[in-house]
């Protein structure tokens, strides 16, 4: 058994560590790691102060011409590090340890998961959890560092022309409004807390209705004429987002994308503004 283990300690000593050799091709990587990885993360949560969530992953660095690969476990060991809370705060580090490990001048991080909010019904004040799609996106080099929120946050619409030319009623479609946030840093380089809930009550708040993930028939009622008083275009919604998102002075930057699917069409509508503050 002794002997067994020294033999493995000497061929581990002798083992090739081929990513390392040199490549004749003279062709930088710009983005080269891991993706499609699923992981559980702990990010904030503005009641309960963190929530346990699965996300989607990709790392990457860049690599030098002259190297003929990169070391994929050490993204994971990396990350592995900073399970416990994957959030603005730890991204930075996460970042600059991925370059000092991997010994590269650029590094890469993207984050997607569902995040789970109790929404009380309007009239009922039925309980629900209501999931919304959101991302995490950062990048260090040697110019700048980044970072990036996005929330989806569906949301009901209804359409003022009909409204105005029909006898009675008006057809309204479900939307998705997607923000993207870039935050100022204070002295520390550390990007100001903007809360995944605040976009999300910013976002309904901009449009015909919220979504609900439980409605009593009394509820119901209450959405619907809420919706028909608060008829909006497409391009109201992104405006009306794009105006509270413009007055916030944490954000630096941001772009809100809403798209209405439609209900008696046969295309969905979109409207688009991106803005630097």
């Amino acid at each position: 058994m002794k002997n067994n283990t020294q033999k493995i300690g000497q061929h581990k000593e002798h083992l090739q560590d081929i990513q390392n050799s040199e490549d004749q091709r003279g062709l930088e990587i710009d983005k080269v790691g891991v993706c499609d990885l699923c992981y559980p993360i702990t990010v904030l949560d503005r009641q309960k102060e963190k929530q346990h969530t699965i996300a989607q992953i990709t790392m990457s660095v860049n690599l030098p011409h002259n190297f003929k690969g990169t070391h994929m476990s050490r993204f994971i060991s990396v990350l592995n590090q900073h399970r416990g809370e994957i959030t603005m705060r730890t991204l930075p580090t996460v970042l600059e340890e991925l370059k000092l490990k991997l010994k590269a001048e650029s590094a890469h991080i993207e984050v997607s998961f569902p995040y789970m909010i109790e929404k009380t019904a309007p009239i009922s004040h039925e309980k629900g959890l209501m999931y919304y799609d959101c991302r995490f996106a950062a990048e260090s080099n040697s110019k700048t560092k980044d970072f990036i929120l996005n929330v989806a946050v569906p949301i009901t619409s209804l359409c003022p022309c009909s409204k105005a030319i029909s006898d009675y009623g008006a057809h309204n479609q479900r939307g998705i409004i997607e923000i993207s946030i870039r935050t100022y840093s204070d002295n520390t380089e550390n990007y100001r807390l903007v809360w995944i809930e605040e976009l999300i009550e910013l976002a309904e708040q901009s449009a015909s209705s919220p979504v609900y993930p439980i409605l009593k028939r009394t509820d119901e009622r209450h959405v619907t004429m809420q919706a028909y008083d608060n008829p909006m275009f497409v391009e109201d919604i992104v405006r009306n987002v794009a105006m509270r998102l413009n007055i916030d002075p944490r954000i630096s930057w941001f772009s809100v994308r809403v798209v209405n699917q439609e209900s008696i069409h046969n295309h969905s509508a979109f409207a688009q503004i991106e803005r630097k503050k």
